[in-house]
């Protein structure tokens, strides 16, 4: 993609200025025609390669030829030695030596693969390499005029409220390609423009951007030469500090020259910068964040809803679902949380209370906190919908929920749907009903009374004699003498209500 604002010099724009009058021999391939030309050089010397340097265009008159005749091995070597030193064209001087360009140094040129142009005597060589300087001065000019603006709007972008997505749009803009960000986690939280990079390309910079991520220190990467032919190239630099990485930013450019590099240097610095100072600023929205909840969790919403107001443009509209997560805090998280606010404005509020991460959302659209268990893994658990004046109570559903429930997010509704019962679904539980139900189970071992069963089928036959030595296969007057062996092992009156209900629930609770 492009980034350059201004035409850099090539060996096709120096042989189309009318002025030099130069005329190409034979055929130019594109790509050739297309390189930069860094320079225009001439000499008359049999080798001149030890004084020449890369990506130059070689000017001669032929002098070195004079006493070879049309002797095709001495052109032949002539441009062998040239084309191995690089140079991108040769430009024969006619008229000064000799008339026309020697037909041995076009058959070796068109053998060799070496650009071939006439340099007409009323042009001197030197016209040809000020048109080529000026060129470049002009060409460096435009690279420098075009990093001071595009810095220029980098700066001002990064004071507008979304500082930090504006700069990296901005950046997008001004090298007219993607640029993505990825957070401390890996995760690409941001590109510009929006989907602008192909997916097998987009693969690969979340892979190295997660590599990056795991060294822990400050490093760049450049992936133009990895890639598959076709593929985007792509540059990547990591934010923060060596051991404190805050993210990477990812651009779809390959090479970049040394104002491009600038521009891009700024845009890190000042992310990095960004990041670094939000740190302190979210350590103070997390306080203020907390202090929301607990005001929500008075049932006094007056102080809340002003809280809400200045922090996060307002609540939730009621009716509304308070959400408790078991999460681990985290930079990555806190970031996301952010973005979702940001999002969905007046749509979330959250908070940390007691090291749970609270949330309080619309009770018709709870996707938002079903995002959140699945992003990072988390159990959630959400009360039924409620008021504000009922808060403190619906956030004692979703702790219960929390508690209660699975792995996802689990809702109070399912939750008590389960019945009591399930809420004793613990070891401390279960050791009780084991230990009140000792005396049964030994009795049960040493003499092979039954007492177990027998009071679990009196019991689940509403204590009817009958019904239980029906469900037992046993005279009724077995179960009525087990029952009261029972009574007398366990020391409880089974003729009282709470006396049963324990029982019933120790039986139930052992299993």
């Amino acid at each position: 993609m492009a980034v350059d604002p201004a035409p850099v010099p090539t060996l096709e724009s120096l042989l189309a200025r009318r002025e030099l009058h130069l005329r190409p021999i034979g055929g130019i391939s594109p790509d050739v025609a297309s390189r930069p030309v860094r320079w225009v050089h001439n000499s008359d010397l049999v080798d001149p390669t030890p004084f020449l340097a890369d990506d130059l265009v070689l000017l001669t008159t032929g002098t070195q030829f004079a006493g070879e005749a049309d002797d095709s091995v001495a052109y032949a070597d002539y441009v062998r030695r040239v084309v191995s030193r690089g140079i991108i064209a040769l430009g024969f001087g006619t008229e000064v030596v000799r008339e026309g360009v020697p037909a041995g140094l076009v058959a070796a040129c068109g053998e060799l693969g070496m650009p071939l142009f006439e340099v007409p005597y009323r042009t001197p060589f030197i016209a040809v390499a000020r048109a080529n300087a000026e060129a470049v001065a002009a060409q460096a000019y435009a690279r420098r005029s075009w990093a001071l603006d595009a810095q220029r709007a980098i700066a001002l972008a990064a004071l507008r409220p979304d500082g930090l997505g504006a700069t990296l749009a901005e950046l997008a803009k001004q090298l007219h390609t993607w640029v993505g960000l990825f957070d401390a986690s890996g995760q690409l939280t941001r590109e510009h423009p929006a989907h602008g990079l192909d997916a097998a390309s987009l693969a690969i910079a979340t892979d190295e951007a997660s590599a990056l991520l795991r060294r822990g220190s400050r490093a760049g990467a450049a992936l133009h030469d990895s890639l598959e032919a076709g593929r985007t190239p792509l540059t990547l630099q990591t934010l923060g500090r060596t051991g404190h990485l805050r993210g990477v930013i990812a651009i779809a450019v390959g090479e970049l020259d040394p104002e491009g590099r600038g521009v891009v240097t700024a845009v890190v610095a000042m992310a990095g910068l960004a990041l670094e100072q939000s740190r302190g600023l979210a350590r103070a929205m997390a306080a203020l964040r907390s202090a929301l909840v607990e005001s929500l969790l008075t049932d006094e919403p007056a102080l809340a809803r002003r809280i809400a107001r200045d922090l996060v443009g307002g609540l939730p509209a009621a009716p509304i679902a308070v959400a408790v997560a078991d999460v681990s805090r985290s930079d990555t998280l806190d970031e996301w949380l952010d973005l979702q606010s940001a999002e969905h404005r007046s749509g979330l509020a959250f908070g940390w209370h007691e090291h749970e991460l609270v949330l309080v959302t619309s009770a018709t659209d709870t996707r938002l906190v079903a995002a959140l268990a699945d992003r990072f893994s988390a159990r959630v658990g959400v009360s039924s919908a409620v008021g504000y004046a009922g808060f403190s109570g619906a956030h004692s559903e979703a702790r219960t929920a929390l508690h209660r429930g699975g792995d996802g997010v689990s809702t109070f509704a399912q939750v008590q749907a389960a019945g009591m019962l399930a809420a004793l679904d613990n070891d401390d539980a279960r050791a009780l009903a084991a230990g009140m139900l000792e005396p049964l189970v030994r009795s049960d071992a040493e003499d092979g009374t039954a007492l177990v069963d027998t009071v679990r089928a009196w019991l689940e036959n509403d204590t009817r004699i009958e019904a239980a030595a029906s469900a037992l296969g046993v005279h009724r007057h077995t179960v009525r003498a087990r029952i009261a062996l029972a009574q007398r092992l366990l020391g409880l009156d089974l003729s009282s209500f709470a006396a049963r209900a324990e029982l019933w629930t120790a039986v139930q609770v052992a299993g």
